[in-house]
């Protein structure tokens, strides 16, 4: 992924209402694979509810 295709999905995770720290722990998991930073299906719908 390169620099342009990254600052678009921060951009669109921004707008989707994640926080930073979701962001980033999303990134970590992407470059990593560790399971800690997997993105949590109640950690998403938080913002919904």
């Amino acid at each position: 992924m390169n620099m342009q295709e990254t600052a678009r999905l921060i951009l669109g995770l921004r707008s989707a209402g994640w926080s930073e720290k979701q962001i980033n722990d999303f990134m970590l998991f992407i470059e990593s694979g560790e399971e800690q930073y997997k993105p949590k299906k109640e950690d998403i719908t938080q913002k919904e509810g």
